[in-house]
């Protein structure tokens, strides 16, 4: 069913019969826009809840929301063919997870050894190790093989909730396996239910047939992987992984500048190891969203509040990395930059469950409950600039909707290490169904 962008007019949708129904949810957040997209300071812990609160879909829309009492009179109720119960439970939108990697061959759960002994990120991937030993087998992995690996992670994270999300290549690190990868991504988003949003990492490392040769194989990226990538429409977004020993400001610069004239939106992974001004970098380019910010200075944080970046914080990383510290979340809320969660999901820190990001950042990152819900769906869907589509309730918006078998929305990170939903419903159909009665 094509429905205008603009959601405002009711009207659309006043003379539509509900195919399925979501009635006396205890509390029906919707994070309505009217609060901002994406919400900031104050404005990330107002949730917009409706008690006793009701949702109609038709076909893969929402066409009315609000009490349960106007539900059942404004339609006939007995006549609607899928209702579902959700008495003393939570309604949110579906997760949106704006920053993962899930296209890869091989596990590295040797590492976890390694880093119990002392070792860091950067002294694995010396060894290699890391995202290196990725490359290795993804470069071997059929397509086939790759897809396959994929569904497989893309089943979980939608059991745990998670409605859309993006994931990136960079465990190619040539042009062949680049586009290889992006192809994978292709076919998944084809056949799987979760909508995923494409983004290129080719500079993702260094490979090692270019270890010395930085700038040479920068310019691989640039005149080659880029525009193939571009002419063949296989990515929305460009991230580099800024990081010192990896890509430089300056390099980073480079590639997001060439990206950004073929037509790729810009993103970055910045300060996670050490502070290299990439804050700073993501302002003057005006990156859609950054990633990590362990380590950002104050400059560069002040600098992307004025610029609008999304920060999108992955509480899971330094938790793997068994770092001590975590982005600082309450500060960048305090400087009026809009914050994302996501789980970076990539074989370094293997995890599909977004409750599992909501729970680390309240407990790492001091983020409310009321915070971390809003990173997880409108602000995280801003990251991917798709809120006009997905991450509030609104009436015309998409029905990817989650129901929590929990009364209230302090649950999600107070009752952790399980799986809290009890529904999942993506474009309007019932994708999971984790309890037996409706």
């Amino acid at each position: 069913m094509f429905v205008s962008s603009t959601y405002s007019k009711k009207e659309l949708f006043s003379n539509l019969e509900p195919d399925l129904v979501i009635f006396h949810s205890n509390e029906l957040v919707t994070m309505n826009t009217k609060y901002g997209a994406p919400r900031i300071g104050e404005d990330m812990a107002e949730l917009a809840i409706i008690n006793d609160g009701a949702v109609a879909v038709k076909d893969d829309r929402i066409i009315f929301i609000g009490p349960t009492d106007e539900l059942i009179s404004k339609f006939e109720f007995g006549k609607i063919p899928t209702k579902i119960d959700a008495t003393n439970k939570l309604v949110t939108p579906g997760f949106v997870d704006p920053h993962t990697h899930i296209i890869f061959d091989g596990t590295r759960e040797n590492e976890l050894s390694m880093k119990l002994e002392g070792k860091t990120y950067l002294e694995i991937l010396k060894l290699g190790g890391g995202i290196l030993k990725t490359v290795r087998e993804t470069r071997k992995a059929p397509l086939e093989k790759l897809v396959e690996n994929g569904k497989k992670i893309l089943d979980r994270m939608m059991s745990y909730g998670t409605t859309t999300l993006e994931t990136k290549s960079g465990y190619g690190l040539t042009t062949e396996s680049e586009i290889k990868q992006l192809k994978a991504i292709e076919i998944l988003n084809d056949k799987h239910p979760l909508d995923i949003v494409p983004t290129f990492l080719g500079a993702h490392a260094i490979p090692p047939e270019y270890k010395d040769k930085t700038d040479k194989y920068v310019k691989l990226i640039i005149s080659d992987m880029i525009p193939k990538i571009a002419k063949e429409g296989l990515a929305e977004f460009c991230d580099v992984f800024c990081e010192e020993g990896i890509f430089t400001i300056k390099q980073t610069h480079k590639i997001l500048k060439t990206a950004i004239r073929y037509g790729l939106k810009p993103q970055i992974h910045i300060d996670e190891i050490v502070d290299t001004n990439g804050a700073l970098l993501a302002s003057k380019i005006k990156a859609i969203q950054t990633g990590h910010l362990l380590k950002s200075n104050d400059e560069g944080l002040k600098a992307m509040a004025e610029a609008g970046v999304i920060a999108t914080l992955l509480p899971g990383t330094p938790f793997c990395l068994m770092l001590d510290q975590y982005a600082p979340a309450r500060k960048m809320i305090e400087l009026g930059i809009p914050i994302a969660l996501a789980t970076d999901l990539n074989p370094n820190c293997w995890t599909e469950s977004m409750q599992i990001v909501i729970a680390l950042a309240c407990y790492h990152m001091k983020l409310s409950p009321a915070e971390a819900l809003t990173a997880s769906t409108i602000n995280s869907a801003c990251a991917i600039q798709k809120e006009d589509e997905i991450g509030s309730i609104e009436i015309g918006k998409k029905a990817d909707l989650l129901v929590f078998d929990v009364p209230n929305h302090q649950f999600l990170p107070y009752h952790f290490g399980v799986n809290l939903v009890s529904k999942v419903i993506k474009n309007g159909k019932i994708v999971v169904d984790n309890r037996l009665s409706t």
